[in-house]
């Protein structure tokens, strides 16, 4: 279970996270069940990252709304693989199907302000700044409320229709 053993059980890698370091591998078990269950929906977003062979992050589109069409894209990565350039390719690589093969107007994405670098990765891929916000209590961190750096980005795709 590489997902367990490289990232969801480190405590470094979660810490900006809205979930815990998996205590169990027992927790990445069922949750990866529930991802496989969640492929039943059209709107599951949902994705592993390889690299050189290796299961190295995951990276998904959540709380998809069609009606606006638009999500937030949330990920994470082992720690021996930051640095390198993979997540912004991955999170390229989605930015490129949201828009092109889902059709979404706008992808957002947010960061604790205490990791930048997670910013980097968003500026990288043409996402922009348009505010900070304090962060709701999050599901499975309720005690704690964080400032967040927002990032968007419009379907280029739309432009090009005016």
């Amino acid at each position: 279970m590489a997902f367990f053993h490289h990232w969801a059980n480190d405590p470094e890698v979660t810490k900006f996270l809205s979930w815990e370091p998996h205590g169990s591998i027992e927790v990445t078990k069922n949750l990866l069940q529930s991802w496989v269950k969640d492929y039943e929906n059209p709107n599951c977003y949902n994705w592993a990252i390889v690299y050189d062979g290796n299961l190295v992050g995951s990276i998904s589109l959540l709380n998809p709304k069609d009606d606006i069409g638009e999500a937030e894209a949330g990920y994470c990565m082992s720690k021996a693989y930051w640095g390198k350039g993979i997540m912004a390719e991955a999170l390229a690589a989605v930015l490129k199907y949201s828009f092109d093969e889902v059709g979404f107007n706008r992808i957002f994405a947010k960061h604790n302000i205490e990791n930048p670098n997670s910013g980097k990765v968003m500026r990288k891929c043409g996402m922009k700044y348009y505010i900070e916000t304090k962060n709701a209590p999050l599901a499975l961190k309720p005690d704690k409320i964080v400032m967040c750096d927002c990032y968007e980005i419009l379907n280029p795709n739309l432009a090009k229709k005016s």
